[in-house]
């Protein structure tokens, strides 16, 4: 009965959620937003009635207010995507060819050509229209919003079947309050009639945004809502174990992880319902998920080591007695069971093998009394399938501590091909193949199960761990499964809003593990109302913030001291610690000169800010032609930089990334992405060079530095390298922000901050460098030294910039482009 209710809650939400937007009206949307926009230039925005998120809700009642209205605000600027009225252009034909009504929606079928290129998919959002917009001279009078239910083939094309609310508008979120529309009306005596015209057009897909409200709305059925909701009290749970590991499995961890992943991975075995693991870069935070995984899974609940009975025994036989009778009971104790004579075959035990992994597959003993299941998510695929990886790579350890792999499903979308052999897809088809291949041997029809429903399911039964992203946790894929998840493991948690990081929470697991770090990139957001609003606080961020404890792990092993003594001191306490030999093992022959780490400020002078026509984003040449220059007198000086992808130009604006990129395919004649990562900030969290080149793009002299001024983007930009980061800015510029200027002051203390001026040819001159060279330096090291550096550069070999800059090169001596030696294949 409990889950009947809980169902029909559910189907009561989703239908109040799309009653409301596809009442909406597209092109008022439109004129909302530009107005707004031009409010906010002018600095005459109007004060919101919106709730802003706070750290504790009072109840249920108070969680919603403040959320769902926040949600309907992203969820409108998702539909608009800043499309303004003159772009509305791309519409397509279709005819009716069957129409219906049922529960006060109304729903319609019609032909769709589909190019490729093109696709239509359920939960798709259309806009419908009577007349088509021609040359933003005239809007349509008779349209609206379309919910596509699912797409069909349809002779040589395919048929849409799409939901539509005609009844009228809602004043604000009263779904008891129906305004009539004339649109709407006009719209419903259109399309109730076959053979129909009507122009549609496709706007988003409304999949991720449903489920986040559905997860807001239901969250009153969650075990742990008072936790969520007050984040103080006794719903913390406590320190006492509440899960036990056998002794090889607590030697593993105690002899494999620092005393901070032990601490989070024993807080994982406590009662706490709720485990928060923050991991700043470089410290081991996927490796402590392993860590994780291997001990939840072979842990078992400490009540059913604690309980014990006392059982009344009649006389005892004499010894040679039982043995008599236990011969009679059990044959096979002298030989070998008959069931332990019969072995699985390969796939027949749901272990299935994939390329690469010589791990051996998981053997269950008959020792293990309890068995847990566990739901991996993460905000993005590429986050998720870097966790799958590392699961098929290095695999989990036993409660013998014995390496395997368990049964593992990534179930979703865009599945990296390095994990495609676990991918839900792939295992579908290698037991259809099974399936196929014992029909035809045993002359049938085949096994009922043979149909890709019943095998999905047994897929994902047998699984012991299975890996989604967050939002694909709440697709129908999982409400048909026949056991739920004892455990949920969310990694980069602090990169989720909060609706979609309760999104796999309605599987009603036990435990949850949010794993992130708030002092990185947050959640994106699109709508700037829905951010001012505090709709871009993550679960994970709002919890620590209202006082929950946090398990913080504080030794790392990827930067250079020089590297980690910024971000450690001014975001994480100065708690970071070096793990052993890292100074040692992130020394590198390049910090033989000042200028080319481990961390180095160039203040470029003339650099200046612009902005591209028809862009929100920004660029800086001037940064442009200098981080060049830089890049190629390191792979001059040290070629092995050109292999392996060692380097990364990281930028907080896709604008300059994309003129980094064309300038680079320019000056060195082949793409950069076979050489160096080229990317914004967002693009990188996660990764790890040895050199990180970070252009700041701001210079100006009085505005303000944008988005930059995000600290967890400066972070995320300064943390990416193990053992150099060299900033590229204007000094004057980004020392306007507070954090900036530290970072600005702490380069001048430590001697690491250059003044840069055009030509940048002088800067890097064979006098200029040996200035640089620093007291540690090798003789092998200095320039002109055969053995490191190709000094004979001639000027005529030079790949320039443009033919300007050539002649300027010629005329000045500058360093040969040409010298960066870069191989054609």
């Amino acid at each position: 009965m409990a889950v009947e209710k809980e169902k029909l809650q559910e189907e009561s939400v989703i239908r109040r959620f799309y009653q409301i937007i596809l009442s909406w009206d597209y092109f008022a949307l439109l004129k909302e937003f530009k107005k707004q926009r031009n409010s906010e230039k002018k600095g005459t925005a109007k004060l919101s009635t919106l709730v802003k998120v706070k750290n504790r809700y009072t109840d249920v009642d108070d969680y919603i207010a403040t959320y769902e209205p926040l949600i309907f605000e992203e969820a409108k600027s998702q539909i608009i995507k800043e499309k303004e009225e003159e772009d509305v252009t791309d519409w397509k034909l279709g005819v009716v060819k069957s129409w219906s009504e049922a529960d006060d929606f109304h729903f319609i079928e019609f032909p769709c050509e589909i190019i490729e290129g093109e696709s239509i998919s359920q939960n798709d959002l259309l806009l419908l229209s009577k007349d088509k917009f021609v040359d933003g001279k005239r809007l349509p009078t008779v349209y609206a919003f379309a919910l596509v239910e699912h797409v069909r083939k349809f002779f040589e094309t395919r048929l849409v079947r799409v939901r539509l609310y005609l009844a009228g508008e809602f004043l604000k979120f009263n779904t008891d309050n129906v305004q009539s529309c004339p649109r709407l009306f006009n719209m419903r005596s259109h399309v109730c009639e076959t053979e129909r015209q009507l122009y549609f057009m496709k706007l988003c897909s409304l999949s991720t945004i449903a489920r986040e409200y559905l997860a807001i709305r239901t969250i009153s059925c969650l075990p742990y809502k008072d936790l969520i909701l007050g984040a103080v009290g006794e719903s913390f749970g406590t320190e006492v174990e509440g899960w036990k590991i056998p002794t090889p499995l607590r030697e593993y961890v105690e002899n494999t992880f620092n005393q901070y992943q032990r601490e989070a991975i024993t807080a994982g075995l406590s009662s706490k319902a709720f485990v928060l693991i923050q991991g700043p870069p470089g410290t081991g935070k996927t490796q402590t998920i392993l860590g994780i995984l291997s001990t939840i899974l072979h842990a078992t609940p400490t009540r059913m080591h604690s309980k014990t009975y006392e059982l009344k025994q009649g006389p005892q036989l004499p010894i040679a007695e039982k043995q008599r009778h236990w011969r009679l009971a059990s044959p096979w104790l002298s030989s070998v069971n008959p069931r332990d004579s019969v072995m699985p075959k390969d796939g027949d035990d749901g272990f299935y093998p994939t390329t690469g992994n010589e791990l051996k597959p998981e053997a269950v003993t008959s020792s293990r009394k309890y068995r847990v299941r566990v739901l991996v998510c993460a905000p993005s695929n590429s986050a998720l399938d870097e966790i799958v990886l590392r699961v098929l790579n290095g695999g989990v350890h036993d409660e013998n501590d014995r390496v395997y792999c368990p049964k593992i499903v990534r179930i979703g979308l865009k599945a990296h091909h390095s994990i495609k052999a676990v991918s839900l897809d792939e295992l579908i088809k290698q037991k259809r193949s099974c399936a196929n291949k014992s029909s035809t041997n045993k002359q049938s029809n085949g096994p009922a199960g043979s149909n890709d429903d019943s095998i999905r399911a047994a897929i994902l039964d047998e699984a012991t761990i299975v890996f989604s992203t967050l939002s694909f946790s709440g697709s129908h894929v999982f409400s048909k499964l026949n056991r739920g998840f004892d455990v949920v493991i969310i990694d980069e948690a602090a990169q989720a809003v909060e609706p979609a990081t309760l999104v796999p929470l309605a599987n009603q697991c036990k435990k949850v593990f949010l794993v992130g770090d708030p002092a990185q990139l947050p959640a994106t957001v699109i709508s700037d109302v829905a951010k001012n609003h505090g709709y871009g606080t993550s679960l994970f961020e709002r919890l620590k913030e209202a006082g929950y404890p946090v398990k913080m792990l504080k030794t790392q092993y990827r930067m250079h001291p020089e590297i980690r003594s910024f971000p450690s001191r001014e975001f994480y306490g100065d708690s970071l610690q070096d793990g052993d030999e890292v100074k040692s093992r992130t020394k590198r022959a390049w910090h033989d000169y000042r200028c080319f780490g481990p961390f180095c400020f160039f203040d470029i002078h003339e650099g200046k800010e612009a902005r591209p026509s028809g862009s929100g984003s920004w660029i800086n040449v001037e940064e442009v032609d200098f981080v060049l220059f830089l890049y190629q007198k390191l792979i001059s000086l040290y070629p092995a930089l050109k292999s392996g992808n060692q380097v990364a130009i990281i930028s907080p604006y896709s604008q300059q990334v994309k003129l980094f990129q064309k300038r680079f395919e320019e000056t060195f004649g082949m793409s950069a992405e076979k050489v160096v990562d080229i990317c914004t900030v967002d693009g990188c969290q996660g990764r790890e060079k040895d050199i990180a080149i970070f252009s700041c793009v701001r210079a100006s002299k009085d505005k303000g530095i944008g988005f930059v001024d995000d600290i967890r983007r400066m972070n995320v930009g300064i943390t990416r390298a193990k053992s150099a980061v060299l900033v590229v800015g204007s000094a004057s510029t980004l020392s306007r922000s507070k954090q900036w200027n530290k970072l600005v002051e702490s380069a001048e203390k430590r001697n690491c901050l250059f003044k840069v001026s055009q030509p940048y040819s002088s800067f890097f001159s064979d006098e200029s460098l040996t200035s640089m060279q620093t007291k540690e330096a090798e003789p092998s090291h200095v320039i002109g030294a055969t053995d490191t550096v190709d000094n004979d550069v001639q000027p005529s070999n030079a790949a320039t910039f443009d033919d300007q800059a050539q002649a300027e090169d010629n005329d000045d001596g500058d360093v040969d482009m040409n010298d960066a030696g870069f191989d054609e294949d």
